[in-house]
């Protein structure tokens, strides 16, 4: 049983995982973008984030600890100078994952996993419209013509549906 064991295997050892995920989050700090499996793609989401997180921070000893996980400084340098800033006021979901279909050669689910580009806005507070008066419902018009007949109309104001076809035949 694998209780409380996060994260999946993906039939690799721990340290072919490990290297693969810091490989594939510095092509993605990089390029800003990569193609990948579904699986490894929601794998190393949580790992960029985190870079991301640490990039925000901005800090020395941050800066030290994406060095430790990221293979290249000058992707280092661009985490801390380009990628951060632009998630400065956004509280995390700095990527996305977006479902391409299988790969020809092995059907495997294929995914471009890619940092998100727009710039966030602050959810404004939604104001609600001020409720209109409720309209009365309306009964149907042969009720309203049974409840209430009129004195003065004449006999011969309903039509019958026979007389319509007559009518429209015409």
């Amino acid at each position: 049983m694998r209780h409380n064991k996060a994260g999946r295997r993906l039939g690799r050892t721990t340290s072919h995982r490990e290297a693969m995920f810091r490989n594939m989050v510095t092509s993605l700090l990089n390029h800003e973008k990569i193609t990948t499996t579904d699986a490894k793609a929601k794998e190393i989401r949580s790992v960029a984030e985190k870079m991301i997180t640490l990039g925000k921070r901005g800090d020395l000893h941050s800066m030290r600890l994406a060095a430790a996980y990221i293979r290249e400084k000058s992707v280092v340098t661009k985490l801390f100078t380009t990628i951060a800033p632009r998630f400065k006021d956004r509280a995390g979901g700095y990527t996305r994952i977006i479902k391409l279909g299988i790969r020809q050669g092995d059907t495997a689910p294929i995914s471009l996993i890619e940092l998100v580009e727009e710039e966030m806005q602050p959810k404004k507070a939604k104001q609600r419209p001020a409720k209109a008066a409720v309209a009365p419902r309306v009964a149907p018009v042969a009720a309203v013509a049974e409840a209430a007949p009129l004195a003065d109309a004449p006999e011969a104001t309903a039509v019958e549906p026979a007389e319509v076809c007559e009518a429209k035949a015409d």
